[in-house]
């Protein structure tokens, strides 16, 4: 077998093992404020990787589109209102985990209404895009962190 099948093979392989996992879409946003500063939510305590730092989000629920996912979650968990329209797609995470994949598209809001509160006792932080990589964040989200940095 020469190099190019190997390579197959273990292409093929990898396929093999990521098709059984099942994909698990996600919309995320990153909320710019007029500083220019982008919102971090601390993953709370109970939940997968607690303690990490992700732009806020949540599970697109069947039915939905991920713009739509993303208002209904930014009002359950920060209590603020924004439309689809609001919301810019720039890019999206493709990560795999042990037990799942993740997909997930990344929308830039800088417009909404409310005031930004802890609904689901969560930790927040305003940081300036060249200060994302002081915060852990979980393997999908980091590659969104240079997009970020150098659209902001």
């Amino acid at each position: 077998m020469d190099s190019s099948e190997e390579e197959l093979g273990c292409w093929a392989a990898e396929k093999r093992h990521d098709a059984a996992k099942p994909i698990v879409l996600v919309a995320a946003a990153a909320l710019v404020d007029s500083d220019g500063r982008v919102l971090l939510a601390q993953r709370p305590v109970g939940k997968s990787m607690a303690g990490l730092w992700e732009f806020p989000g949540g599970k697109v629920d069947p039915g939905e589109t991920p713009e739509q996912a993303l208002v209904r979650e930014l009002k359950e968990e920060l209590g603020i209102d924004t439309r689809s329209s609001c919301l810019a797609p720039i890019a999206f995470a493709s990560h795999s985990y042990d037990d799942f994949h993740l997909l997930m598209p990344l929308f830039v809001c800088r417009i909404w209404e409310g005031k930004i509160t802890a609904l689901e006792g969560q930790e927040f932080a305003w940081v300036r895009p060249v200060r994302l990589r002081d915060y852990p964040m979980p393997p999908a989200d980091e590659p969104l962190v240079a997009l970020l940095r150098d659209l902001l």
